[in-house]
Protein backbone atom coordinates (compact mmCIF):
# COMPACT_ATOMS: atom_id res chain seq x y z
CA UNK A 1 0.00 0.00 0.00
CA UNK A 2 3.07 2.58 0.89
CA UNK A 3 4.36 1.54 -2.36
CA UNK A 4 1.17 2.49 -4.64
CA UNK A 5 1.06 5.59 -2.31
CA UNK A 6 4.34 7.01 -3.37
CA UNK A 7 3.44 5.93 -6.71
CA UNK A 8 0.19 7.91 -6.82
CA UNK A 9 2.03 11.44 -5.24
CA UNK A 10 4.78 10.66 -7.64
CA UNK A 11 2.49 10.87 -10.74
CA UNK A 12 0.50 13.95 -9.35
CA UNK A 13 4.02 15.80 -8.79
CA UNK A 14 4.64 15.11 -12.53
CA UNK A 15 1.73 15.99 -14.13
CA UNK A 16 1.55 19.10 -12.13
CA UNK A 17 5.27 20.12 -12.90
CA UNK A 18 4.69 19.52 -16.80
CA UNK A 19 1.65 21.68 -16.79
CA UNK A 20 3.50 24.36 -14.60
CA UNK A 21 6.23 24.08 -17.19
CA UNK A 22 4.05 24.29 -20.05
CA UNK A 23 2.42 27.40 -18.58
CA UNK A 24 5.65 28.93 -17.96
CA UNK A 25 6.83 28.52 -21.15
CA UNK A 26 3.63 29.98 -22.81
CA UNK A 27 3.83 32.93 -20.17
CA UNK A 28 7.37 33.96 -21.32
CA UNK A 29 6.75 33.66 -24.68
CA UNK A 30 4.02 36.49 -24.10
CA UNK A 31 6.60 38.53 -23.08
CA UNK A 32 8.90 38.29 -25.05
CA UNK A 33 6.68 39.11 -28.01
CA UNK A 34 5.50 41.43 -26.29
CA UNK A 35 8.88 43.27 -25.84
CA UNK A 36 10.02 42.26 -29.36
CA UNK A 37 6.85 44.64 -30.29
CA UNK A 38 7.29 47.66 -28.07
CA UNK A 39 11.15 47.33 -28.89
CA UNK A 40 13.56 48.54 -31.97
CA UNK A 41 16.25 50.48 -32.31
CA UNK A 42 14.38 53.67 -32.61
CA UNK A 43 12.10 52.95 -29.62
CA UNK A 44 14.27 53.11 -27.04
CA UNK A 45 13.35 57.02 -27.07
CA UNK A 46 10.80 59.07 -26.19
CA UNK A 47 9.35 60.28 -29.33
CA UNK A 48 10.05 62.94 -30.68
CA UNK A 49 7.06 65.51 -29.89
CA UNK A 50 7.13 69.03 -29.33
CA UNK A 51 5.22 71.25 -27.22
CA UNK A 52 4.98 73.80 -30.41
CA UNK A 53 3.51 71.27 -32.64
CA UNK A 54 0.05 71.15 -30.57
CA UNK A 55 -0.68 74.28 -29.02
CA UNK A 56 -3.45 74.42 -26.19
CA UNK A 57 -2.61 70.38 -25.85
CA UNK A 58 -2.26 68.91 -22.72
CA UNK A 59 -0.37 65.94 -22.53
CA UNK A 60 0.62 63.13 -20.12
CA UNK A 61 3.27 60.73 -20.32
CA UNK A 62 3.42 57.23 -19.39
CA UNK A 63 6.69 55.43 -19.33
CA UNK A 64 7.53 51.36 -18.59
CA UNK A 65 10.73 50.39 -18.28
CA UNK A 66 12.15 46.56 -17.44
CA UNK A 67 15.12 46.50 -15.67
CA UNK A 68 16.85 44.30 -13.07
CA UNK A 69 15.22 43.73 -9.97
CA UNK A 70 18.05 44.53 -7.86
CA UNK A 71 18.60 47.67 -9.65
CA UNK A 72 14.90 49.13 -9.79
CA UNK A 73 15.15 51.28 -6.54
CA UNK A 74 18.62 52.54 -7.61
CA UNK A 75 16.42 53.72 -10.69
CA UNK A 76 13.89 55.30 -8.80
CA UNK A 77 16.07 57.14 -6.81
CA UNK A 78 18.43 58.23 -9.37
CA UNK A 79 14.69 59.60 -10.93
CA UNK A 80 13.58 61.01 -8.34
CA UNK A 81 17.07 62.74 -7.50
CA UNK A 82 16.86 64.65 -11.14
CA UNK A 83 12.87 65.97 -10.51
CA UNK A 84 14.55 67.48 -7.00
CA UNK A 85 17.41 69.04 -8.62
CA UNK A 86 14.72 70.89 -11.12
CA UNK A 87 13.00 72.58 -7.65
CA UNK A 88 10.10 72.49 -7.24
CA UNK A 89 9.11 74.63 -9.54
CA UNK A 90 9.72 72.73 -12.61
CA UNK A 91 9.62 69.04 -10.98
CA UNK A 92 7.50 67.98 -8.14
CA UNK A 93 7.27 64.06 -7.00
CA UNK A 94 3.24 63.68 -7.16
CA UNK A 95 3.52 59.83 -5.86
CA UNK A 96 5.66 56.49 -5.39
CA UNK A 97 5.00 53.01 -5.12
CA UNK A 98 7.68 50.04 -4.55
CA UNK A 99 6.40 46.28 -4.08
CA UNK A 100 8.12 42.67 -3.90
CA UNK A 101 5.60 39.92 -5.31
CA UNK A 102 5.94 36.87 -3.57
CA UNK A 103 8.45 35.17 -6.57
CA UNK A 104 10.56 37.99 -5.52
CA UNK A 105 10.12 40.09 -8.36
CA UNK A 106 9.94 43.52 -7.81
CA UNK A 107 7.09 46.30 -9.27
CA UNK A 108 7.19 50.15 -8.58
CA UNK A 109 6.04 53.68 -9.89
CA UNK A 110 6.94 57.25 -9.55
CA UNK A 111 5.03 59.55 -10.75
CA UNK A 112 5.69 63.30 -11.23
CA UNK A 113 4.59 66.77 -11.96
CA UNK A 114 6.14 68.67 -14.77
CA UNK A 115 6.41 72.12 -16.41
CA UNK A 116 5.61 71.59 -19.95
CA UNK A 117 8.55 72.62 -21.37
CA UNK A 118 10.83 69.96 -19.75
CA UNK A 119 8.29 67.03 -19.73
CA UNK A 120 10.07 65.92 -23.03
CA UNK A 121 13.85 66.15 -22.03
CA UNK A 122 12.87 64.27 -18.64
CA UNK A 123 11.35 61.18 -20.35
CA UNK A 124 14.49 61.03 -22.74
CA UNK A 125 16.85 61.17 -19.46
CA UNK A 126 15.02 59.14 -17.58
CA UNK A 127 15.11 56.77 -19.94
CA UNK A 128 19.00 57.20 -20.36
CA UNK A 129 19.49 56.40 -17.04
CA UNK A 130 17.51 53.28 -17.25
CA UNK A 131 19.60 51.69 -19.84
CA UNK A 132 22.71 52.65 -18.10
CA UNK A 133 21.36 50.32 -15.54
CA UNK A 134 21.46 47.48 -18.35
CA UNK A 135 17.25 48.00 -18.19
CA UNK A 136 14.88 49.04 -21.31
CA UNK A 137 11.98 50.80 -22.31
CA UNK A 138 9.56 48.51 -23.22
CA UNK A 139 5.97 51.19 -23.53
CA UNK A 140 5.78 54.91 -24.15
CA UNK A 141 2.57 56.47 -24.02
CA UNK A 142 1.82 60.10 -24.40
CA UNK A 143 -2.09 61.46 -24.59
CA UNK A 144 -3.21 64.43 -24.99
CA UNK A 145 -6.47 66.45 -23.67
CA UNK A 146 -7.27 69.95 -26.09
CA UNK A 147 -7.90 71.83 -23.32
CA UNK A 148 -6.84 74.85 -25.78
CA UNK A 149 -10.43 74.07 -27.39
CA UNK A 150 -12.01 73.98 -23.32
CA UNK A 151 -10.22 77.69 -23.03
CA UNK A 152 -11.69 79.27 -26.09
CA UNK A 153 -15.34 78.03 -25.15
CA UNK A 154 -15.06 79.08 -21.97
CA UNK A 155 -14.05 82.92 -22.70
CA UNK A 156 -16.67 82.81 -25.62
CA UNK A 157 -19.10 81.72 -22.91
CA UNK A 158 -18.09 84.58 -20.63
CA UNK A 159 -17.58 87.27 -22.66
CA UNK A 160 -21.32 86.61 -24.12
CA UNK A 161 -22.91 86.10 -20.39
CA UNK A 162 -21.32 89.41 -19.36
CA UNK A 163 -22.41 91.31 -22.62
CA UNK A 164 -26.16 90.14 -21.61
CA UNK A 165 -26.10 91.32 -18.36
CA UNK A 166 -24.61 94.73 -18.94
CA UNK A 167 -27.40 94.69 -21.10
CA UNK A 168 -29.82 93.77 -17.87
CA UNK A 169 -28.27 95.84 -15.41
CA UNK A 170 -28.39 98.52 -17.72
CA UNK A 171 -32.49 98.45 -17.75
CA UNK A 172 -32.42 97.79 -13.86
CA UNK A 173 -30.67 100.79 -13.51
CA UNK A 174 -32.67 102.66 -15.63
CA UNK A 175 -35.92 102.35 -13.38
CA UNK A 176 -39.73 102.48 -14.75
CA UNK A 177 -40.27 98.76 -14.40
CA UNK A 178 -43.11 97.29 -12.09
CA UNK A 179 -42.58 94.97 -9.80
CA UNK A 180 -42.72 91.46 -11.88
CA UNK A 181 -40.54 92.67 -15.01
CA UNK A 182 -37.95 94.18 -12.10
CA UNK A 183 -38.04 90.35 -10.54
CA UNK A 184 -37.50 88.70 -13.51
CA UNK A 185 -34.60 90.73 -15.11
CA UNK A 186 -33.12 90.05 -11.39
CA UNK A 187 -33.71 86.52 -11.77
CA UNK A 188 -31.96 86.52 -14.95
CA UNK A 189 -28.46 88.87 -13.96
CA UNK A 190 -28.46 86.27 -11.01
CA UNK A 191 -28.80 83.00 -13.79
CA UNK A 192 -25.75 85.50 -15.64
CA UNK A 193 -23.41 86.02 -13.05
CA UNK A 194 -23.62 81.81 -12.15
CA UNK A 195 -22.65 81.24 -15.68
CA UNK A 196 -19.77 83.60 -15.94
CA UNK A 197 -18.52 82.61 -12.61
CA UNK A 198 -18.52 78.71 -14.28
CA UNK A 199 -16.82 79.43 -17.13
CA UNK A 200 -14.18 81.23 -15.05
CA UNK A 201 -13.90 77.97 -13.31
CA UNK A 202 -13.63 75.77 -16.12
CA UNK A 203 -11.13 78.76 -17.78
CA UNK A 204 -9.09 77.91 -14.73
CA UNK A 205 -8.65 74.55 -14.69
CA UNK A 206 -8.04 74.03 -17.98
CA UNK A 207 -4.81 76.34 -17.77
CA UNK A 208 -3.74 74.53 -14.54
CA UNK A 209 -3.70 71.78 -17.03
CA UNK A 210 -1.19 73.34 -19.24
CA UNK A 211 0.70 74.30 -16.98
CA UNK A 212 1.37 71.34 -15.15
CA UNK A 213 2.46 67.77 -17.48
CA UNK A 214 1.27 64.47 -15.46
CA UNK A 215 4.84 61.51 -16.18
CA UNK A 216 4.83 58.78 -14.70
CA UNK A 217 7.64 55.86 -14.81
CA UNK A 218 6.38 51.93 -14.15
CA UNK A 219 9.39 49.88 -13.42
CA UNK A 220 8.97 46.26 -13.52
CA UNK A 221 11.78 43.27 -12.64
CA UNK A 222 13.52 41.15 -15.38
CA UNK A 223 12.04 37.90 -13.55
CA UNK A 224 10.00 36.53 -17.02
CA UNK A 225 11.22 38.83 -19.40
CA UNK A 226 14.30 38.33 -21.65
CA UNK A 227 16.73 41.42 -21.95
CA UNK A 228 18.40 39.79 -24.56
CA UNK A 229 21.75 40.88 -23.17
CA UNK A 230 23.43 37.74 -22.31
CA UNK A 231 21.46 34.72 -23.78
CA UNK A 232 23.36 32.13 -21.42
CA UNK A 233 22.18 33.90 -18.57
CA UNK A 234 19.05 34.24 -19.60
CA UNK A 235 18.92 30.55 -19.97
CA UNK A 236 20.25 29.65 -16.65
CA UNK A 237 17.66 32.33 -15.21
CA UNK A 238 14.98 30.14 -17.11
CA UNK A 239 16.21 26.72 -16.27
CA UNK A 240 16.61 27.86 -12.48
CA UNK A 241 12.89 28.95 -12.24
CA UNK A 242 12.17 25.90 -14.04
CA UNK A 243 13.91 23.81 -11.78
CA UNK A 244 12.65 25.92 -8.52
CA UNK A 245 9.26 25.30 -9.77
CA UNK A 246 9.52 21.29 -9.80
CA UNK A 247 11.16 21.06 -6.31
CA UNK A 248 8.33 23.49 -4.75
CA UNK A 249 5.61 20.76 -6.39
CA UNK A 250 7.34 17.87 -5.12
CA UNK A 251 7.31 19.14 -2.03
CA UNK A 252 3.79 20.24 -2.12
CA UNK A 253 2.50 17.10 -3.42
CA UNK A 254 4.73 15.42 -0.67
CA UNK A 255 3.70 17.73 2.46
CA UNK A 256 0.33 16.84 1.08
CA UNK A 257 0.36 12.84 0.73
CA UNK A 258 3.02 11.96 3.18
CA UNK A 259 0.80 12.40 6.84
CA UNK A 260 -1.86 10.23 4.63
CA UNK A 261 0.92 7.83 4.27
CA UNK A 262 1.78 7.66 7.57
CA UNK A 263 -1.24 7.72 8.73
CA UNK A 264 -1.83 4.16 6.61
CA UNK A 265 1.07 2.66 7.86
CA UNK A 266 0.46 3.23 11.45
CA UNK A 267 -2.66 1.65 11.04
CA UNK A 268 -1.48 -1.28 8.94
CA UNK A 269 1.31 -1.92 12.20
CA UNK A 270 -1.50 -1.83 14.25
CA UNK A 271 -3.45 -3.97 12.81
CA UNK A 272 -1.14 -6.69 12.50
CA UNK A 273 0.59 -6.40 15.76
CA UNK A 274 -0.72 -8.90 18.63
CA UNK A 275 -3.84 -6.32 19.90
CA UNK A 276 -4.65 -6.25 16.30
CA UNK A 277 -4.62 -10.26 15.80
CA UNK A 278 -6.89 -10.13 18.90
CA UNK A 279 -9.39 -7.85 17.89
CA UNK A 280 -9.92 -9.78 14.63
CA UNK A 281 -10.35 -13.06 16.13
CA UNK A 282 -13.19 -11.19 18.70
CA UNK A 283 -14.47 -9.55 15.27
CA UNK A 284 -14.77 -13.09 13.73
CA UNK A 285 -16.33 -14.79 16.97
CA UNK A 286 -13.66 -17.11 17.90
CA UNK A 287 -12.46 -17.41 21.22
CA UNK A 288 -8.86 -17.29 22.40
CA UNK A 289 -7.26 -20.65 22.86
CA UNK A 290 -7.13 -21.89 26.12
CA UNK A 291 -4.01 -23.80 27.18
CA UNK A 292 -3.86 -27.41 27.88
CA UNK A 293 -2.42 -28.97 30.89
CA UNK A 294 0.28 -30.89 28.20
CA UNK A 295 1.16 -27.04 27.44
Amino acid sequence: MMRQLLLTASLIALVTVAGCGKKSEESATQHERSVAVAQNDDSRSAPDISIAAAPGVAFTYRYSFVLPDKSIAAAQEGHAAACEKLGPSQCRIAGMRYTLLDDEQITAELDFKLAPELARNFGKEGIAAVEKAAGRLVNAEITGDDVGATIDSAKRAAAEATAQLNEIEAKLRAGGLGDRARSELEAQAAHLRDQIASAKISKVGAEAQLASTPMSFDYTGDIGFSLGGNPVADAVHSAWGSFSAMIWFVLLAIGVVLPWALLSALLIALWRSRSGLALRRFLRGKPKAVPTESD
